[in-house]
């Protein structure tokens, strides 16, 4: 099979079937948008300060990390861990 014949159905079939986005802004919405074409869930991370950013309206889940302050929150990966977890992600 080339590149050009993997479909959405055979990534589907092959790979998983709900990702973590542990990330924000752009970046993250436009993975948000891949893995929906791929018909992959997404699970968005977010902090108080990012509640109602795109890449939290945008995912098919949101899962809140912490406080503003990004120690507490997208760098304390027990928090990004345990939204994995708790997601299957």
């Amino acid at each position: 099979m080339t590149a050009t014949e993997v479909t959405a159905t055979t990534v589907r079939a092959t790979m998983f079937s709900t990702a973590l986005v542990a990330n924000r802004g752009e970046i993250a919405v436009r993975v948000i948008r891949t893995l929906r074409e791929l018909g992959i869930e997404s699970v968005a991370v977010y902090s108080d300060a990012d509640a109602g950013a795109r890449h939290v309206r945008e995912a098919d889940v949101a899962v809140r990390i912490g406080p503003a302050p990004a120690r507490e929150s997208y760098l304390n990966i027990a928090a990004v861990v345990a939204a994995a977890a708790a997601t299957a992600a």
